[in-house]
């Protein structure tokens, strides 16, 4: 059954190259179904791409057909963008430390001892980018943001169907969606989405029931790392969206998330070493980092920190070390990812690539909260609180999840809402 993904594949290759290439054609509005509405060709294209981010459809050993995606959707939107949209893409101090970041990944493989591991790691790191500068030019009314954004939470929708129905998704859907803590994190601006839909629109029960959706299954799956993403664009919403006034909110889902670890049992033993942990020893500060199961994550990390960043702290050791020496070498049970961007970050180009991507978010953010105050354009409203808070959310999963390796899914949600923002405001200026 595996071996449909590559016709999949190929069938949303060539609807994708139809459409980005073709004039013009009509999709449904999503404001009002029975009316349809017309696209150019990136618009289509972007619908497309922005909605199936989820589907990974790999294949079995000997093709990964994984990265064979990225690699043409990066293709389509540098001829899009070189080519094909009529309209700019908007540049700003976000986009721009974006671009010096990926140029000090290049850097990083000239001293890099495994510079074909960097090439990929740098095409994993491209794909946000060139999702924001594509979304940027290509999107200019909110009918498309909202198509875009429904449409991708329509597969989210179907993926969740499909993981919880026994044997579903490995008898008639195997490879086809991301792994599930991919999932869980592309969930993370799917709830924000669905949050700002409730506050923004007049559909308040649906939007409402797709927010409350969408950060279940994190804690279900007790994907601690979803959970703590979640939580935190929750905050980031409530914060672009009240300000200091939020700060009741704030505490509250704090208060909220510590209770949580401490009486939702299947957390609670995840989170730590000894059962007994209570949060009486948390009041009383008895309570630490030693006591945190890790899952052996911590071990790993400082092992890969000794070999690769110390002594290297300000360049790292080169784009692709640490990918490298995972895939090359049976290490950690056999793992091939550090389960921590951040420390691979580090490691492979060092604080400076940190630094630069820690800048991106806290930009990405500041533009957001910054354009939520100053338009009176309900889309531009809702695409910037969108934008904003999903990207502090997942910006905290890469502390312990591999999120660069599901770009796809994962970070090509808030920087394309992000992108749509840019260009919602743009035809709004105008």
């Amino acid at each position: 059954m595996i071996l449909l993904n590559y016709l999949y594949f190929l069938i949303i290759t060539f609807i994708g190259y139809k459409w980005l290439t073709s004039s013009e054609g009509t999709m449904t509005n999503p404001l009002n179904k029975q009316e349809q509405m017309w696209l150019d060709g990136p618009e289509r294209f972007w619908v497309l791409t922005f909605s199936t981010g989820l589907l990974a459809l790999s294949a079995p050993a000997g093709l990964d057909l994984m990265a064979v995606r990225l690699l043409v959707l990066e293709v389509f939107c540098l001829i899009g963008l070189l080519f094909i949209c009529k309209r700019k893409p908007q540049w700003t101090a976000a986009s721009v430390v974006y671009a010096v970041f990926i140029l000090w990944l290049v850097i990083g493989l000239a001293y890099s001892p495994a510079p074909g591991y960097g090439f990929r790691v740098i095409l994993k790191y491209l794909y946000p980018l060139l999702i924001m500068l594509f979304a940027s030019a290509a999107v200019r009314d909110t009918e498309v943001f909202l198509k875009a954004g429904l449409g991708a939470r329509i597969v989210a929708v179907t993926s969740i169907v499909i993981a919880f129905i026994p044997m579903l998704e490995w008898t008639l859907f195997p490879g086809v969606f991301w792994y599930a803590t991919a999932r869980a994190i592309n969930f993370i601006s799917i709830c924000i989405f669905s949050l700002a839909l409730f506050y923004y629109t007049n559909d308040k029960k649906k939007n409402l029931f797709y927010s409350i959706l969408f950060i279940l299954p994190c804690f279900i799956w007790v994907f601690r790392t979803s959970i703590m993403g979640s939580l935190v664009a929750i905050m980031a919403f409530y914060f672009i969206k009240y300000r200091m006034r939020s700060l009741p909110i704030i505490v509250g889902i704090v208060i909220a998330g510590v209770m949580a670890v401490f009486f939702i049992p299947s957390l609670h033993q995840k989170m730590f070493k000894d059962n007994s942990s209570n949060i009486e020893q948390f009041k009383s500060g008895n309570l630490n980092m030693d006591d945190v199961n890790t899952n052996a994550r911590a071990a790993m990390w400082e092992y890969l920190e000794n070999k690769f960043y110390q002594g290297h702290e300000i360049t790292g050791s080169g784009t692709g070390s640490v990918q490298q020496y995972m895939y090359n070498n049976y290490v950690f049970g056999g793992l091939t990812v550090p389960h921590s961007d951040f420390v691979q970050m580090c490691c492979d180009n060092g604080l400076i690539s940190l630094i630069l991507y820690t800048m991106i978010a806290l930009l990405v953010f500041y533009d957001c909260f910054r354009t939520h105050y100053t338009t009176n354009n309900t889309g531009v409203k809702i695409c910037s609180i969108v934008a904003g808070a999903s990207m502090m959310g997942v910006f905290v999963t890469l502390y312990s999840d591999n999120v660069v390796n599901y770009s796809m899914a994962t970070l090509s949600m808030p920087f394309g809402f992000y992108g749509m923002m840019l260009g919602l405001k743009q035809n709004n200026i105008k």
